[in-house]
């Protein structure tokens, strides 16, 4: 213990109308007030379970809200996945990302962004999968995931751009990143035009549907949802999905602290899950619910809005070194996202199976324990 010099203590004694003074130096006391209290264990527990709690509820109103629109507005279940969904979820990675860079720690973000997207192609569409086998529209396997695949290339070779420069530092710089948001622009004007030939054929599905059944007197539809409600839903879905994976992260953070584990492997495992269960959560609400193309096109929508909003805001915020990011990483994000490709045609066509999902999980366990080996 550190000694600390109180000073003079002063005991006042009165007895016979006399005082009586004594003076103590105290050159040691133990630190009460400055050790830090035990991290309750009880706490970290709670946290996690109302965390997990939050993002089921979160996940659960989003859907319902997104699907709602969706039908009032004519857009199909894909574009909401790949606009308004994945904006939503991809929110936790743009707040740690924009934050990382402002307090000087640049290098996080992209770690943030490759981690996530890897583990949302190989954990997410593969646990989504095996709780209900995803079909895949054709457009998606044609457009949308090679749309993907390009985006992870993108930062493939921003990986290796010390390499190609023959300068030897691997920075997304401002430049790179104000050309990643301009992609992002194309990549929402290709999305906007979809929507809008997607509106048309369903306008007209709709209407021979209408003249086909008209007359026959059994028409039996449920009321669609009010604008004001869906909304709101999609406002407090987002809400508990962010707050409540926040508070997963600090609850399991904690938990694994409380364990023995290593900083590394919280890092690895459970911060990047984290960050990850809002789109965990949502495309397995929504494969449950039988909207098979809002978790796909959740899924690709982060992916593409990681590479492209997140790592282009925050580059232009402050050049993004890579750090200790290789290229095992980034080819395994390119493979991860070719993967998800090729499952997409293989044994069932444009059908990724439960097999098909528990050989994508099972990659990423295997990339996670190289992980582990390495530190």
């Amino acid at each position: 213990m550190m000694p600390i010099p109180l000073g003079i203590f002063i005991i006042l004694l009165r007895k016979n109308h006399y005082f009586c003074t004594l003076s103590i130096t105290i050159n040691s006391l133990p630190l009460w007030k400055a050790v830090p209290q035990p991290r309750l264990l009880y706490m970290d527990i709670l946290w996690f379970v109302i965390g997990l709690l939050l993002i089921l509820v979160g996940a659960n109103a989003l859907t319902d809200g997104a699907s709602a629109i969706a039908s009032r507005l004519g857009v199909s279940d894909l574009i909401i996945g790949l606009t308004i969904v994945a904006f939503g979820t991809s929110a936790p990675e743009l707040i740690v990302s924009l934050m990382s860079a402002l307090m000087g720690s640049p290098t996080l973000a992209v770690g943030n962004v490759v981690g996530s997207n890897i583990m949302n192609v190989l954990v997410i569409i593969g646990v989504t999968a095996m709780v209900r086998p995803i079909v895949v529209e054709r457009s998606v396997m044609t457009t949308e995931i090679p749309i993907m695949i390009a985006s992870s290339v993108v930062v493939l070779i921003l990986g290796n751009s010390g390499w190609l420069d023959g300068d030897g530092e691997n920075v997304i710089t401002r430049v790179d990143g104000i050309f990643l948001l301009l992609a992002l622009g194309l990549f929402m004007r290709h999305t906007i035009i979809s929507a809008k030939d997607t509106g048309a054929k369903d306008a007209g599905v709709a209407s021979m549907s209408t003249i086909a059944h008209e007359g026959e007197g059994a028409v039996a539809s449920t009321k669609p949802m009010a604008v004001w409600k869906a909304v709101a839903w999609i406002v407090v879905g987002l809400g508990a999905l962010v707050w409540g994976g926040d508070r997963f992260v600090e609850g399991a953070s904690g938990i694994a602290r409380q364990l023995g584990l290593s900083e590394a492997i919280i890092g690895l495992t459970i911060v990047a899950g984290g960050t990850s269960l809002p789109e965990l959560a949502t495309s397995v609400v929504a494969a449950i619910k039988g909207k098979p193309g809002l978790a796909v096109g959740n899924v690709i929508g982060s992916n593409i809005m990681n590479v492209f909003l997140i790592l282009g805001l925050t580059a232009t915020v402050a050049p993004l070194p890579f750090g200790g990011i290789n290229n095992v990483d980034l080819l395994t994000l390119v493979g991860a996202s070719v993967l998800f490709w090729l499952v997409g045609w293989l044994y069932k066509e444009r059908t990724i199976t439960r097999v098909e999902g528990a050989l994508l999980t099972a990659v990423y366990v295997a990339y996670v324990v190289y992980l582990i080996s390495q530190v």
